[in-house]
């Protein structure tokens, strides 16, 4: 039985209480760059043990930018932390315990850049076995599932971005499920990519690409984009996808498609968070299909919970939202059906009791 947050209200519950409800639903997460989730601390261990000199040795404002220009340039620095395997395996062990004891998160997709790394001397063999070393011990210690998405620097020329797809193909993993493409939109067309996109689909690989971002001029990030993704690359699914509502037509062709956007309420100027939320509620009641999720949850200074309490909050959303968001992020990821299957029924089973512990007039 599925409540509204008003029933709450009339039998006495709190805010406090639906908070707590959101807290603990179970989660999944499928817009997180990996360097975005690094520990302040552990970048400063990692800045040390590598002799990398950092602007700043204050955990504090390491992270400290305002706005998205400063933040990528954040993240780019960052790299040069992170030099081999137990370097991948140690942050990606970390972001994945954040994840589970900050946002009861069950399932995970992380973005990584390969040919930023491999600018600085890393292979990707390094990375893969590094990420797939963090991912089993979390998954045995924690219980979480995650799978690594390599992606696409739209900043940097389209061969290095086939090159990419190539080393995908050439060291396959099971943790590989798929391709994507971030850095500014505005730098890099997302059909000036097709080729690479097109062998990641002949060998099996999902395909995802970020679009539309709000914090660029429309020029930058046009809704238009949004149908190359879809008719040129054959996208899955896409990242962001706000300055869609600039165009009717698009978000018409979006939502006969069936096109799910992973959507991020944290935002590199928090300032603009409120605007945020009321885009990703206009996309909603616009019949797109969307999941929340963090982004950058250290850079950022927002964990999936967080996120979830900040737009319900804002929006007024109760628990029926809550459950469609929950299930819609186990719908759109890339964990095969088996598994798909296994997160529905678990999730729906908690979920529901959690209705009953914190969302419905106690019995005497």
């Amino acid at each position: 039985m599925l409540i509204d947050t008003s029933v709450a209200a009339r039998t006495g519950r709190s805010s406090t209480q639906f908070h707590e409800f959101l807290r603990r639903i179970p989660k999944t997460e499928l817009h997180f760059h990996l360097l975005g989730a690094v520990r302040p601390q552990t970048v400063i261990e990692l800045a040390i043990k590598n002799v990398v000199e950092l602007p700043t040795y204050d955990a504090d404002t390491l992270y400290q930018t305002s706005d998205f220009e400063q933040s990528l340039a954040v993240l780019r620095a960052l790299a040069y932390c992170v030099t081999d395997e137990a370097d991948f395996s140690r942050i990606a062990y970390e972001a994945l315990e954040d994840s589970v004891t900050r946002g009861n998160t069950r399932h995970v997709e992380m973005f990584f850049n390969p040919t930023v790394f491999q600018a600085l001397g890393v292979s990707y063999e390094q990375m893969i076995d590094g990420l797939t070393d963090g991912i089993e011990r979390a998954r045995e210690r924690l219980g979480v599932t995650s799978l690594v998405i390599p992606s696409i620097d739209r900043e940097k020329p389209p061969r290095l971005a086939l090159q990419m797809v190539k080393d995908a193909i050439r060291y396959p993993s099971r943790y590989v499920a798929g391709i994507g493409m971030d850095f500014a939109e505005g730098k890099g067309l997302p059909g000036t990519f097709e080729p690479a996109y097109r062998l990641a689909r002949e060998h099996g690989l999902k395909r995802t690409a970020h679009v539309c971002e709000s914090n660029q001029p429309l020029w930058a990030a046009p809704p238009h984009n949004v149908r190359v993704c879809v008719d040129e690359l054959k996208c899955d699914r896409l990242d962001h996808g706000y300055n869609i509502l600039a165009d009717a037509e698009t978000v018409r062709f979006a939502r006969e498609r069936g096109v799910t956007f992973c959507t991020c309420v944290p935002t590199a100027v928090p300032a603009f968070r409120k605007r945020r939320a009321l885009t990703i509620s206009a996309m909603r009641e616009a019949g797109l299909r969307l999941t929340i999720n963090t982004d950058d949850p250290w850079l950022y200074g927002c964990d999936l919970a967080d996120a979830w309490v900040q737009v319900f909050d804002m929006l007024n959303w109760g628990s029926d939202v809550a459950r469609e968001f929950m299930l819609s992020g186990i719908e759109a990821c890339w964990a095969d059906d088996a598994e798909k299957r296994r997160m529905q029924a678990e999730f729906d089973v908690e979920f529901q009791a959690l209705a009953a512990e914190l969302l419905l007039d106690e019995r005497a």
